[in-house]
């Protein structure tokens, strides 16, 4: 089998690579405890939660676009809405732990399936764009986009997590040196 040629590595894109990786790990353990709290709080628990969480801001600004949104979203959970909610951020979380996990662990082989994991979640987010617009799903799906792309390039590269994190570190600290010093021709 012929060995695919490396191109010469960027940075940048790595290290948006990189800070994506780390991003998704934090957003898939967020979810996980998430959809604990949805399984373990009552829908008039976690309304109540939301309203005493949220007070203070809306108290400064009425309008806080967050802060009316949460408590908007929670006053209408139904029991059956909770669960369902619940599954699907637990699963959710699952899968992007998991595939930050393998990824981390150094395992190339993961790569399809996190594009393929990431590609569907795309599709669901897309789904929900069509069904009620949001500029924070907007700018989570464009991100999501530019994660699946840079997980290709980085598949297609045949490089691991930790190819990229050492060629990154290198990168930073070779540009953070000043230039050597050169021999003056006027001897």
């Amino acid at each position: 089998m012929a060995r695919r040629r490396r191109t010469r590595p960027s940075p940048v894109l790595d290290l948006i690579f990189l800070i994506g990786i780390v991003g998704k790990g934090i957003d898939g353990l967020l979810e996980l405890v998430g959809g604990i709290l949805l399984l373990a709080v009552a829908p008039g628990q976690l309304a109540r939660l939301v309203q005493v969480l949220t007070a203070e801001e809306r108290a400064e600004d009425p309008h806080d676009l967050l802060a009316n949104l949460l408590l908007h979203g929670v006053t209408h959970l139904g029991t059956g809405t909770t669960a369902m909610l619940a599954a699907y951020v637990l699963l959710h979380g699952v899968v992007k732990v998991a595939i930050v996990i393998a990824l981390l662990r150094g395992s190339r082989r993961v790569y399809p399936w996190a594009i393929g994991a990431l590609g569907l979640f795309l599709v669901l987010q897309l789904y929900s764009l069509v069904v009620s617009p949001s500029v924070g799903v907007v700018v989570l799906t464009v991100l999501d986009a530019v994660i699946i792309l840079l997980t290709w390039r980085e598949w297609h590269e045949n490089r691991t997590v930790h190819d990229t994190w050492r060629s990154t570190l290198s990168a930073l600290r070779g540009r953070s040196r000043p230039a050597p010093a050169q021999p003056s021709q006027d001897a």
